[in-house]
């Protein structure tokens, strides 16, 4: 059993990186409503004729980043369960249109083939790990449902840590080519994945109930 000191610092670690998560993803949403809120932008003119796209897109992602921690956070989900249903439901709907729009997006884009496939790399994984999601909770198994969740915020997180990669990569030295902005394009959500595994196998319960208690 872990000491009270050892509980103590595990909660604090848990508090101050969600608050430096909800941060930088505030920060995120604000710097792109910026960059694509002016019409007349250089960024938004880059979208001529996918502006459908990018908006879908830009919507369902704010919905996702939005309400994942509060799915995450909360702990009136197990009083409240339909609230948390409904809340849930917003939330895949906001991943399956964000998806869908970075489909449409994909493949209307004229970037190189290597950016096009770490873009895809990138929606795949999220739609994939929402679905697996998705079906643990519809066979009732809470645990592995939680799980698949926090796997898909990680990969949530994939644009807000890419924003945060690119910049420092440039600094370092790097030319912002094609093949550096897919490497980060695919290290942005594997990285936080590989996190999660880790945090996860280091905490995992063998005690813990999988199924929903009748």
């Amino acid at each position: 059993m872990p000491s009270r000191r050892d509980t103590v610092l595990r909660a604090a670690f848990v508090v101050v990186t969600w608050l430096i998560i909800v941060v930088v993803s505030a920060e995120f949403l604000m710097a792109a409503y910026a960059k694509y809120g002016l019409l007349d932008s250089p960024a938004y003119g880059r979208f001529v004729d996918r502006h459908g796209w990018l908006w879908l897109h830009l919507a369902g992602g704010v919905v996702a980043i939005v309400a994942g921690p509060v799915q995450l956070l909360a702990r009136w989900w197990w009083e409240r369960p339909a609230l948390h249903r409904r809340v849930g439901y917003l939330y895949f709907g906001g991943v399956l249109t964000a998806s869908a729009a970075a489909a449409g997006l994909i493949a209307t884009t004229p970037a190189p083939h290597s950016i096009k496939i770490g873009f895809a790399g990138t929606a795949l994984a999220w739609l994939t790990t929402a679905l697996l999601a998705m079906s643990a909770i519809r066979r009732r198994r809470v645990e592995r449902h939680r799980t698949w969740m926090i796997r898909n915020y990680a990969v949530t997180l994939a644009p807000v840590l890419f924003r945060l990669m690119l910049p420092m990569a440039i600094a370092s030295g790097l030319a912002p080519s094609g093949a550096l902005i897919s490497c980060l394009l695919w290290a942005s959500w594997l990285l936080p994945l590989v996190t999660v595994e880790a945090f996860r196998r280091r905490e995992r319960d063998p005690l813990k109930h999988d199924y929903i208690p009748s």
